[in-house]
């Protein structure tokens, strides 16, 4: 599988590792050892998956994930010791895609690598010309991307994969509520996995397409039930 993959780790031991067996795969491989060394690569690179430790010298890795999605929606794996609930939900808050603890194995860390660049793909050559409408937004079912118009230009709005897929499979599903366990599913690919994620997500969502995210227009939570997507 051909990728370019940017490994941000300040341990080389373990950087070399996972390009080894990214490159193994096929993969082109990029590392830097610090966030603010990676932020500097990133134009000249244009990476289409990176791997994050969270336990950088200097910039974090949850400011510099901040900082990359400014720029980017390339997915981001997270691979990190920090294991609490609160730092896997800050990170995927933040725009990580997938969160993997250490100690991990590099050959399953391989293999989210591939699934989660097979997903991109995937959705990336639907054929389909659709663009849905919404407000001041236009969501191409095509392209995968979101625009909004503003001040009479369409303006590109960041979104992360897991960002997008959430948002499409709502969309897709127009007025009618959708379940966290279908939701995950259809996104992530599998029943099994921390569900809470939806919630960071929609949460996220709501942060760039609604006015106020306490009464939201688009995105309407239907208690016990899960979310709806309305286009009015």
């Amino acid at each position: 599988m051909k990728a370019k993959i940017l490994i941000i780790e300040d341990v080389p031991e373990m950087s070399n590792l996972i390009s080894l067996y990214l490159s193994k795969e096929g993969m082109e491989t990029f590392q830097s050892e610090t966030g603010e060394d990676a932020l500097d690569k990133l134009e000249g690179i244009n990476p289409d998956l990176l791997i994050l430790d969270l336990n950088l010298p200097g910039m974090d890795g949850f400011e510099f994930l901040s900082q990359f999605r400014k720029k980017s929606n390339a997915p981001v794996i997270i691979v990190s010791a920090r294991d609490e609930d609160e730092d896997i939900i800050t990170g995927l808050g933040y725009g990580a895609d997938e969160f993997v603890t250490k100690p991990f194995s590099p050959r399953v860390l391989t293999a989210r690598v591939r699934a989660l660049l097979r997903r991109i793909n995937d959705s990336s050559s639907e054929d389909s010309s659709q663009i849905i409408k919404f407000g001041d937004f236009s969501l191409d079912l095509n392209s995968c991307s979101l625009k909004q118009v503003k001040g009479g230009k369409n303006i590109r709005v960041p979104l992360s994969a897991k960002e997008y897929g959430v948002l499409e499979v709502l969309v897709k599903n127009q007025g009618k509520p959708l379940s966290p366990d279908v939701i995950y599913k259809e996104v992530w690919g599998n029943t099994f996995g921390d569900i809470t994620a939806v919630a960071v997500y929609i949460q996220r969502l709501r942060k760039k397409i609604e006015d106020d995210c306490s009464n939201p227009k688009y995105i309407e939570t239907v208690f016990g039930m899960g979310y709806r997507f309305f286009n009015s």
